[in-house]
């Protein structure tokens, strides 16, 4: 792991009106380290995660990305994360191809010779890369958008639910592509609603309700039950 995490949360604060949804969230996340979070709806996992890809701001607290503040340094922490979320955010007129072509288009910068080619083989898409993405099924998209964000080389990866709706080929493909987004240095957050093999890629696991951190533990050794009762114990009697 690097010395200096690559995600860190301070007293992280953002209500809407009257409504507190994170109240001091503090956590950090280390480079070849993943972090799964675990709250009920509506706790704020996924406005935690628009704070930290700059799509939202804090009411109070600070977030950073590789030591570059959410919000005074917006453009540098884009630069530095890949997201990927319950929707796959690609375009469906456009061939797989194009996809990248057109992502790397918004970022200012042409593929190298070989780089997209390359890219979508290593998410096993080089056979139907010339397809319209409309003809794609939803684990097919998920890994295109996982090329997307191994362009870009991310050294934070944001992922919300993206076990989602994947079959079981999928789901094993992903949880190999995520060990590798680990070995090759950057860090992971997490967020999933699962207790299962989802968690498999985590190191730790971290709980959020009542809009703080309620617990932060290793993964190593919990099985699934050990994991619910946890996420029970610390969120029963969250406001």
């Amino acid at each position: 792991m690097t010395a200096d995490p690559l995600i860190h949360v301070t007293d992280l604060g953002r209500s809407f009106g009257a409504h507190r949804v994170l109240d001091g969230v503090s956590l950090d996340v280390h480079g070849g380290e993943a972090v799964a979070l675990l709250g009920a709806n509506g706790a704020g996992k996924t406005t935690l995660l628009k704070i930290l890809a700059t799509l939202a701001r804090p009411t109070r607290g600070s977030a950073s990305i590789d030591g570059h503040d959410c919000v005074r340094d917006a453009e540098r922490v884009r630069e530095r994360i890949g997201v990927v979320g319950h929707g796959a955010w690609v375009y469906d007129d456009l061939t797989a191809f194009e996809n990248l072509t057109f992502w790397l288009a918004l970022g200012g910068r042409q593929a190298e010779s070989g780089e997209l080619a390359q890219a979508l083989a290593e998410v096993d898409l080089e056979r139907v890369a010339g397809e319209r993405v409309r003809t794609f099924s939803a684990g097919m998209k998920r890994r295109l958008a996982l090329a997307r964000c191994a362009l870009a080389h991310p050294r934070v990866l944001l992922l919300d639910e993206p076990f989602s709706g994947l079959d079981q080929r999928a789901r094993k493909w992903l949880e190999g592509r995520l060990e590798r987004f680990k070995r090759e240095g950057s860090a992971l957050l997490l967020v999933t609603h699962s207790f299962g093999r989802e968690l498999g890629v985590a190191d730790r696991i971290a709980i959020l309700a009542g809009g703080r951190i309620a617990l932060d533990t290793p993964r190593a050794g919990l099985a699934p039950d050990d994991v619910q009762r946890l996420y029970a114990t610390h969120t029963e009697d969250a406001p």
